[in-house]
């Protein structure tokens, strides 16, 4: 008979004052965010929704959210539609060159921001198609520092399934490579894909270095416009940061959902 064994006194106080270090931030975060003033008193007086109305009903806000949210859906798109055939093509026709992948891949960490925004604003600055200020030079952007994330979760997910098998297999009953890779292949990596997706998109949301010197208020991304409040109310820049806590959050809880239900 299987007793269930109790966690010792220390593991359980480890994992407790983690838990109090993790949450008490964002307690203290939406505490203050719903405080109508708390200044030299140790509690709050009063609470209020006022400085989340005044936040949604800001049309600067809500036109810097879209924008976010644009540019990192085009990014990941534009990602998925080149990480997807090239791992399939790296890992059933060409093993051999996983470590030379594994090294390229990256190369965008092994540069600082700052120093890869200055070279992209020498890159394309001029020409006869310049993209600083706009969105495509962020999309760009944004699109080579997603690749690393997707490709390792993707291949970790390619590693775990027997690749060379399910292709042969499908190729027996007599489907062509295209579509063996999109009816067995991607519904086996589906787990893989949506974590590298919603974790590259929380990453690529938060990103204010390369929004902040490739685009700047030209083109105002969430980060930038939060950073442009910092001067602001404590309060209302309170309510900025627990409603994009909020949304990630959400989209969190969606993608987990989508793994339960996948499997």
């Amino acid at each position: 008979m299987n007793k269930s064994l109790k966690a010792p006194l220390l593991a359980r106080l480890t994992v407790n004052g983690l838990l109090i270090l993790l949450v008490a931030p964002i307690m203290t975060t939406l505490v203050y965010s719903l405080s109508a003033q708390w200044g030299a008193h140790i509690l709050p007086r009063g609470f209020t929704f006022d400085w989340y109305i005044t936040l949604w009903s800001d049309s600067r806000f809500l036109a810097a959210f879209a924008r976010s949210l644009l540019v990192c859906l085009a990014a990941l798109l534009l990602s998925l539609l080149l990480i997807l055939p090239t791992l399939f093509v790296v890992f059933y026709y060409f093993p051999r060159l996983k470590s030379l992948m594994n090294l390229l891949i990256l190369l965008p960490f092994a540069v600082p921001p700052v120093v890869s925004s200055v070279g992209l604003l020498q890159l394309y600055a001029g020409g006869p198609l310049p993209l600083i200020g706009g969105p495509w030079i962020l999309i760009f952007c944004y699109f080579t520092i997603s690749l690393p994330f997707m490709y390792r979760a993707l291949a970790n997910n390619l590693d775990a399934i027997p690749l060379s098998d399910l292709i042969d297999a499908a190729h027996l009953l007599g489907a062509s490579t295209v579509v063996a890779f999109l009816r067995v292949v991607l519904p086996n990596i589906r787990n893989g894909l949506l974590a590298a997706l919603f974790l590259s998109f929380s990453f690529l949301f938060g990103e204010f270095v390369f929004a902040n010197m490739l685009v700047g208020t030209r083109f105002e991304t969430l980060q930038v416009y939060l950073y442009s409040q910092r001067t602001n109310s404590g309060h209302f820049t309170s309510a900025m940061v627990m409603s994009y806590f909020l949304f990630i959050g959400v989209a969190t809880w969606f993608a987990l959902r989508l793994q339960t239900r996948s499997r």
